[in-house]
């Protein structure tokens, strides 16, 4: 199985061309630069300690159309426990992200290198966090990248029952608002399929992603109040 090494230039192979498992490259690094070309291109990176950062575009991938998102009527009665905002503890959320257990996963991927990457992204403007607080605290949050019309979701955690979900709900209340097209999921869990979310074939996915990678949405990061 042949996967590229990437060099000092900045590009990717086709995302078509990933192996079985969904890597398109290893290598790089994870400037600025790479990073937003990286999710312009369907691509994201995901890797475990120890590894060299790897590049993914998986096949299925997993969207969640705005449309689509299962608001159940007991999570619209609990959304009303916390309030909620945008962009004012970016830093907290990811690290929060970091500490929590996955199934099946030895370790965090959300390493001191991710965490300071993406908090660059976030400085840019190009990545964002929705919080979700219970009596001043914070007890759910989630983060991800904006690359024109598309949100690409990373991760969320929570500390208390639903608070993920319900920042998650509100994320999707103001995408729709602000005319964003759809939330890239990346990689099925039951938690966002629960949620609406379902898996794509990559073909389509690169197919909506460029209809949409380049569209202007000029909005405020923030909950009307």
């Amino acid at each position: 199985m042949y996967i590229p090494k990437l060099t000092h230039r900045l590009s990717f192979p086709d995302p078509e061309t990933a192996c079985e498992e969904g890597i398109v490259a290893y290598g790089g690094d994870l400037s600025p630069s790479r990073l937003m070309l990286a999710y312009q291109s369907g691509i994201f990176p995901w890797y475990a300690e120890g590894d060299p950062i790897l590049w993914w575009s998986p096949d299925p991938r997993l969207i969640l159309e705005l449309s689509d998102f299962k608001l159940r009527r007991s999570l619209k009665k609990r959304m009303k426990h916390f309030t909620y905002r945008f962009d004012t503890a970016f830093a907290e959320v990811i690290k929060e992200c970091s500490k929590i257990p996955r199934k099946g996963q030895n370790g965090t991927w959300i390493r001191p290198e991710i965490i300071e990457a993406y908090t660059v992204l976030h400085g840019m403007g190009k990545a964002h966090s929705v919080e979700a607080y219970l009596d001043g605290e914070l007890v759910g949050g989630a983060y991800g990248v904006v690359v024109g019309g598309v949100f690409c979701g990373e991760s969320m955690f929570a500390k208390v029952d639903d608070a993920s979900k319900a920042a998650f709900a509100v994320l999707v209340e103001h995408l729709k608002k602000w005319g964003y097209s759809f939330i890239d999921c990346q990689v099925p869990t039951p938690h966002l399929l629960s949620l609406g979310a379902k898996e794509v074939a990559r073909e389509y996915f690169l197919t909506r992603l460029k209809d949409v990678v380049y569209d202007e949405i000029k909005h405020e990061w923030q909950i009307e109040k």
